[in-house]
């Protein structure tokens, strides 16, 4: 045995995955789960799971395991002249504080382990950026289209975040939903919960919404967020027995279409006031999207 971690109060009820990760290093899921399918790593000196909760008395056992192992670095996204170009084509406006673009499903917002294709870095290697670099200021799903900021300075993304988080930027989005919603217009309000090193933390989420059109199968509908929780749209429709037609993540009636894999969700438009300066931006709807309308029969 090379090394043995007896278990501390504040650690109980924690899996033994994220224990790891917390106290030994961020080593990737299948490294750990390999790690414990061939005994490099036990729960008192018997094979266990990662998802097993520890227990007051645990002692975690580790054989022969590579503690020099670490998380692969971020690497940056270095884009090709093809993918540079489609996203400058993608510009809705260009001055001097910021830039709004119409993105893309399948591209994340900024790199990471898992994303390599990224906003950040491509538009670093565009003369859109040429003096500066580019500031991420709010979210969007990588699976989700749309209507997206980037600032130029830091100034401008101090103030852009600032406005956000104060509720003071809108953004309305547009989806293509399972069934048939009860009401054509109204409020979704609800509690949604999310953990942070551990802690449960439970926050209001409110969203209005009004049915563009239906059919028995599907709805077209148009959603202004008031709250911006993390995936707040597609939880609180999900919830309603709604789910966003393509959503694999948060569709827990498990609807399923022959065809459709792309995610149903887009940021339509987005307004807010600078200096008493209105800006008002939109972000036409990707083809899939239309296409997906007609369809099912959705279009006015």
């Amino acid at each position: 045995m090379d090394r043995s971690y007896k278990i501390k109060p504040i650690h109980i009820s924690m899996r033994l995955d994220r224990w790891i990760k917390n106290n030994i290093g961020k080593y990737p899921q299948s490294l750990l789960e390999k790690s414990i399918r061939k005994g490099k790593i036990k729960l008192n000196k018997r094979k266990t799971s990662t998802s097993y909760k520890l227990k007051n008395g645990d002692e975690i056992n580790f054989y022969n395991f590579n503690y020099q192992y670490t998380q692969k670095e971020k690497r940056k996204y270095i884009p090709s002249k093809k993918n540079l170009s489609e996203n400058e084509k993608a510009l809705i406006e260009d001055n001097d504080d910021f830039i709004v673009i119409n993105k893309k499903a399948g591209v994340s917002v900024q790199g990471g382990t898992k994303s390599i294709n990224n906003l950040i870095d491509i538009f670093s290697n565009s003369k859109l950026f040429k003096d500066t670099k580019p500031y991420s200021v709010h979210r969007l799903d990588k699976e989700t289209s749309g209507v997206m900021i980037i600032a130029k300075n830091y100034i401008s993304a101090k103030l852009l975040t600032s406005l956000f988080r104060l509720r003071k930027i809108h953004k309305t989005y547009l989806a293509i939903c399972h069934g048939v919603f009860k009401n054509k217009k109204g409020e979704i309000r609800g509690d949604l919960i999310k953990y942070e090193k551990e802690k449960k933390i439970t926050e209001l989420a409110i969203t209005n919404y009004n049915v563009i059109n239906s059919n028995n199968f599907f709805s077209f509908v148009e959603l202004r967020p008031i709250t911006g929780r993390k995936h707040q749209l597609r939880k609180q429709l999900s919830f309603m027995g709604n789910p966003i037609v393509g959503d694999s993540k948060y569709n827990i009636r498990k609807l399923k279409t022959k065809t459709e894999k792309k995610l149903m969700l887009h940021a339509h438009k987005i307004k807010f006031l600078i200096n008493d300066q209105k800006h008002n931006y939109k972000a036409e709807l990707p083809d899939y999207f239309n296409n997906y309308l007609n369809k099912k029969r959705l279009i006015i």
